[in-house]
Protein backbone atom coordinates (compact mmCIF):
# COMPACT_ATOMS: atom_id res chain seq x y z
CA UNK A 1 0.00 0.00 0.00
CA UNK A 2 1.53 3.23 -0.71
CA UNK A 3 2.21 5.73 1.87
CA UNK A 4 0.69 8.63 3.15
CA UNK A 5 2.01 11.99 1.71
CA UNK A 6 3.85 14.44 4.04
CA UNK A 7 1.53 17.91 4.72
CA UNK A 8 -1.39 16.39 4.28
CA UNK A 9 -4.05 15.06 6.82
CA UNK A 10 -7.19 12.62 6.61
CA UNK A 11 -10.47 12.78 8.40
CA UNK A 12 -12.70 9.42 8.03
CA UNK A 13 -16.24 10.21 9.03
CA UNK A 14 -18.81 7.18 9.23
CA UNK A 15 -21.51 9.52 7.98
CA UNK A 16 -21.80 13.00 6.94
CA UNK A 17 -24.19 14.94 5.09
CA UNK A 18 -21.42 15.95 2.26
CA UNK A 19 -18.00 15.73 2.33
CA UNK A 20 -18.07 19.27 0.24
CA UNK A 21 -20.66 20.34 2.74
CA UNK A 22 -17.97 18.88 5.24
CA UNK A 23 -15.00 20.61 3.61
CA UNK A 24 -16.50 24.18 3.86
CA UNK A 25 -17.06 23.94 7.85
CA UNK A 26 -13.80 22.91 8.58
CA UNK A 27 -11.56 25.25 6.20
CA UNK A 28 -11.36 28.40 8.22
CA UNK A 29 -9.18 26.29 10.62
CA UNK A 30 -7.06 24.32 8.40
CA UNK A 31 -3.37 24.27 8.70
CA UNK A 32 -2.51 22.24 5.69
CA UNK A 33 -4.55 19.99 3.00
CA UNK A 34 -7.01 17.69 4.22
CA UNK A 35 -8.98 14.88 2.83
CA UNK A 36 -12.35 13.83 3.83
CA UNK A 37 -13.67 10.54 3.64
CA UNK A 38 -17.47 10.16 4.36
CA UNK A 39 -18.19 6.06 4.75
CA UNK A 40 -21.87 7.32 4.30
CA UNK A 41 -23.17 10.76 2.47
CA UNK A 42 -26.20 11.54 3.01
CA UNK A 43 -26.84 14.42 1.19
CA UNK A 44 -24.05 14.20 -1.71
CA UNK A 45 -24.43 16.30 -4.59
CA UNK A 46 -22.29 16.18 -8.17
CA UNK A 47 -22.42 19.06 -10.91
CA UNK A 48 -25.53 21.97 -11.24
CA UNK A 49 -26.77 20.76 -8.16
CA UNK A 50 -27.73 17.45 -9.00
CA UNK A 51 -28.27 14.49 -6.62
CA UNK A 52 -25.05 12.35 -6.29
CA UNK A 53 -25.94 9.02 -5.13
CA UNK A 54 -23.64 6.71 -3.12
CA UNK A 55 -24.75 3.23 -2.50
CA UNK A 56 -22.52 0.91 0.07
CA UNK A 57 -18.92 0.20 -0.82
CA UNK A 58 -18.60 3.35 -3.54
CA UNK A 59 -16.22 6.32 -2.51
CA UNK A 60 -17.30 9.55 -1.33
CA UNK A 61 -14.40 12.48 -0.60
CA UNK A 62 -13.18 15.36 -0.89
CA UNK A 63 -9.73 17.11 -0.76
CA UNK A 64 -9.78 20.64 1.05
CA UNK A 65 -7.03 23.14 0.75
CA UNK A 66 -6.23 27.24 1.18
CA UNK A 67 -3.83 27.95 -1.57
CA UNK A 68 -4.72 31.35 -1.58
CA UNK A 69 -4.97 31.50 -5.71
CA UNK A 70 -7.19 33.69 -8.41
CA UNK A 71 -10.47 31.44 -8.97
CA UNK A 72 -9.25 30.02 -12.99
CA UNK A 73 -5.73 28.77 -11.42
CA UNK A 74 -8.02 27.02 -8.70
CA UNK A 75 -10.17 25.27 -11.68
CA UNK A 76 -7.60 23.94 -13.17
CA UNK A 77 -7.24 21.30 -10.29
CA UNK A 78 -10.13 19.18 -11.47
CA UNK A 79 -7.41 18.14 -14.53
CA UNK A 80 -4.63 17.99 -11.38
CA UNK A 81 -7.30 15.29 -9.57
CA UNK A 82 -8.45 13.41 -12.65
CA UNK A 83 -4.49 12.18 -13.37
CA UNK A 84 -4.66 11.14 -9.76
CA UNK A 85 -7.63 9.66 -10.01
CA UNK A 86 -6.31 7.62 -13.54
CA UNK A 87 -2.99 6.44 -11.34
CA UNK A 88 -4.89 4.90 -8.34
CA UNK A 89 -7.41 3.19 -10.36
CA UNK A 90 -4.10 1.46 -12.65
CA UNK A 91 -2.77 0.66 -9.44
CA UNK A 92 -5.40 -0.65 -8.17
CA UNK A 93 -6.10 -3.16 -11.36
CA UNK A 94 -3.09 -3.61 -13.07
CA UNK A 95 -5.29 -2.01 -16.48
CA UNK A 96 -3.46 0.96 -18.24
CA UNK A 97 -6.01 0.20 -21.22
CA UNK A 98 -9.67 0.48 -19.89
CA UNK A 99 -9.14 4.55 -18.39
CA UNK A 100 -10.05 7.74 -20.57
CA UNK A 101 -10.34 11.27 -18.29
CA UNK A 102 -13.28 13.10 -19.98
CA UNK A 103 -13.60 16.98 -19.86
CA UNK A 104 -14.12 18.15 -17.78
CA UNK A 105 -13.99 16.55 -14.57
CA UNK A 106 -14.99 12.67 -15.14
CA UNK A 107 -13.29 9.38 -15.53
CA UNK A 108 -14.03 6.88 -17.73
CA UNK A 109 -13.47 3.03 -17.06
CA UNK A 110 -14.20 1.18 -20.81
CA UNK A 111 -15.87 4.21 -22.13
CA UNK A 112 -18.56 4.67 -19.08
CA UNK A 113 -18.54 6.62 -16.75
CA UNK A 114 -16.88 5.34 -13.03
CA UNK A 115 -15.83 8.26 -10.97
CA UNK A 116 -16.66 12.36 -10.92
CA UNK A 117 -14.95 15.23 -9.84
CA UNK A 118 -16.98 18.28 -8.36
CA UNK A 119 -14.93 21.44 -7.43
CA UNK A 120 -16.32 23.91 -5.57
CA UNK A 121 -14.55 27.24 -3.98
CA UNK A 122 -15.18 30.35 -1.96
CA UNK A 123 -13.73 33.65 -0.29
CA UNK A 124 -12.86 36.00 -2.86
CA UNK A 125 -11.02 38.33 -0.88
CA UNK A 126 -9.29 40.59 -3.32
CA UNK A 127 -9.90 38.39 -5.74
CA UNK A 128 -7.97 35.28 -4.24
CA UNK A 129 -9.94 31.92 -3.58
CA UNK A 130 -10.09 31.49 0.44
CA UNK A 131 -9.80 27.69 0.11
CA UNK A 132 -10.92 24.93 -2.85
CA UNK A 133 -12.95 21.90 -2.26
CA UNK A 134 -12.44 19.05 -4.46
CA UNK A 135 -14.91 16.44 -4.15
CA UNK A 136 -14.50 12.89 -5.52
CA UNK A 137 -17.14 10.62 -6.62
CA UNK A 138 -16.46 6.72 -7.46
CA UNK A 139 -18.51 4.03 -8.48
CA UNK A 140 -15.85 1.40 -6.55
CA UNK A 141 -18.50 -1.56 -5.44
CA UNK A 142 -22.06 -0.48 -7.12
CA UNK A 143 -23.23 1.89 -10.30
CA UNK A 144 -26.20 4.33 -9.67
CA UNK A 145 -29.30 3.15 -11.77
CA UNK A 146 -28.75 4.70 -15.45
CA UNK A 147 -32.54 5.38 -15.75
CA UNK A 148 -31.48 8.68 -12.92
CA UNK A 149 -29.16 10.06 -15.20
CA UNK A 150 -29.72 12.62 -17.90
CA UNK A 151 -30.76 11.44 -21.88
CA UNK A 152 -27.64 10.88 -23.47
CA UNK A 153 -24.81 10.76 -20.73
CA UNK A 154 -22.63 7.93 -20.73
CA UNK A 155 -23.82 5.28 -18.81
CA UNK A 156 -22.75 4.25 -15.07
CA UNK A 157 -20.78 1.41 -14.65
CA UNK A 158 -18.72 0.16 -10.85
CA UNK A 159 -15.09 -0.89 -10.74
CA UNK A 160 -16.27 -4.30 -9.21
CA UNK A 161 -18.37 -5.29 -12.17
CA UNK A 162 -15.73 -3.84 -14.91
CA UNK A 163 -12.53 -5.39 -13.22
CA UNK A 164 -13.34 -7.84 -10.46
CA UNK A 165 -11.57 -5.46 -8.44
CA UNK A 166 -13.07 -5.37 -4.49
CA UNK A 167 -11.27 -2.08 -2.90
CA UNK A 168 -12.59 -0.38 -0.19
CA UNK A 169 -12.84 3.45 0.21
CA UNK A 170 -10.24 3.54 2.89
CA UNK A 171 -7.72 1.62 0.92
CA UNK A 172 -8.48 3.69 -2.25
CA UNK A 173 -8.17 6.90 -0.78
CA UNK A 174 -4.41 5.45 0.19
CA UNK A 175 -3.82 4.88 -3.59
CA UNK A 176 -4.94 8.64 -4.64
CA UNK A 177 -3.74 10.88 -2.11
CA UNK A 178 0.06 10.04 -2.68
CA UNK A 179 -0.86 10.28 -6.45
CA UNK A 180 -2.90 13.91 -5.93
CA UNK A 181 0.35 15.03 -3.60
CA UNK A 182 2.42 14.20 -6.60
CA UNK A 183 0.73 15.92 -9.17
CA UNK A 184 -0.02 19.05 -7.28
CA UNK A 185 3.52 19.22 -6.43
CA UNK A 186 3.84 19.74 -10.54
CA UNK A 187 1.58 21.56 -10.60
CA UNK A 188 2.82 23.82 -7.60
CA UNK A 189 6.46 23.63 -9.35
CA UNK A 190 5.63 24.20 -13.31
CA UNK A 191 2.45 25.24 -13.99
CA UNK A 192 -0.57 23.59 -16.19
CA UNK A 193 1.18 22.62 -19.43
CA UNK A 194 2.95 19.11 -18.19
CA UNK A 195 -0.69 18.54 -16.22
CA UNK A 196 -2.45 19.55 -19.54
CA UNK A 197 -0.25 17.53 -21.74
CA UNK A 198 -0.84 14.59 -19.39
CA UNK A 199 -4.28 14.77 -19.14
CA UNK A 200 -4.51 15.10 -23.69
CA UNK A 201 -2.48 11.63 -23.38
CA UNK A 202 -5.49 10.07 -21.78
CA UNK A 203 -8.13 11.67 -23.26
CA UNK A 204 -11.59 10.20 -24.40
CA UNK A 205 -12.75 10.96 -27.67
CA UNK A 206 -9.89 13.32 -28.74
CA UNK A 207 -9.98 14.10 -32.80
CA UNK A 208 -13.79 12.77 -32.75
CA UNK A 209 -16.70 14.68 -32.79
CA UNK A 210 -18.84 15.66 -29.48
CA UNK A 211 -21.21 17.75 -27.89
CA UNK A 212 -21.05 20.57 -25.37
CA UNK A 213 -24.10 21.74 -23.90
CA UNK A 214 -25.01 24.55 -21.79
CA UNK A 215 -28.26 25.77 -20.27
CA UNK A 216 -28.41 28.17 -22.94
CA UNK A 217 -26.75 26.31 -26.15
CA UNK A 218 -25.08 23.39 -27.60
CA UNK A 219 -22.00 23.27 -29.54
CA UNK A 220 -21.15 20.29 -31.68
CA UNK A 221 -17.43 19.73 -33.19
CA UNK A 222 -14.34 17.79 -33.29
CA UNK A 223 -12.79 17.63 -29.98
CA UNK A 224 -9.51 19.34 -31.03
CA UNK A 225 -7.59 20.12 -27.28
CA UNK A 226 -7.62 21.52 -24.40
CA UNK A 227 -6.02 25.07 -24.38
CA UNK A 228 -4.12 26.39 -21.82
CA UNK A 229 -6.73 27.66 -19.82
CA UNK A 230 -8.41 24.42 -19.48
CA UNK A 231 -10.92 25.11 -21.97
CA UNK A 232 -12.51 22.20 -24.08
CA UNK A 233 -11.59 23.56 -28.11
CA UNK A 234 -13.71 22.31 -30.61
CA UNK A 235 -13.60 22.55 -34.25
CA UNK A 236 -17.03 23.18 -35.84
CA UNK A 237 -17.63 24.55 -39.53
CA UNK A 238 -17.42 28.20 -38.20
CA UNK A 239 -13.63 28.05 -36.85
CA UNK A 240 -12.63 26.44 -33.85
CA UNK A 241 -14.75 27.34 -30.37
CA UNK A 242 -13.19 27.52 -27.11
CA UNK A 243 -15.79 26.36 -23.82
CA UNK A 244 -15.42 27.33 -20.21
CA UNK A 245 -17.78 25.22 -19.11
CA UNK A 246 -20.58 22.65 -20.32
CA UNK A 247 -21.51 18.90 -20.21
CA UNK A 248 -20.38 17.07 -22.92
CA UNK A 249 -21.83 14.02 -25.13
CA UNK A 250 -20.52 11.44 -26.52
Amino acid sequence: MSDWPTGYSKRILDEVDSTNAEAGRIAPTLTQPEWILGLRQTAGRGRRGRAWRDPQGNFAGTLVMRPAEPPDRMALRSFVASLALYDAFVAATGRTDAFTLKWPNDVLLNGRKVAGILLESAGFAGGMVSHIAIGIGINLAQAPDAETLESGSVAPVSLFSETGVKITPEAFLDLLAPAYARYEEQFRTYGFEPIRTAWLAKAARLGEVITARTQRDETVGTFETVDTDGNLVLKTPKGSVAIAAADVFF
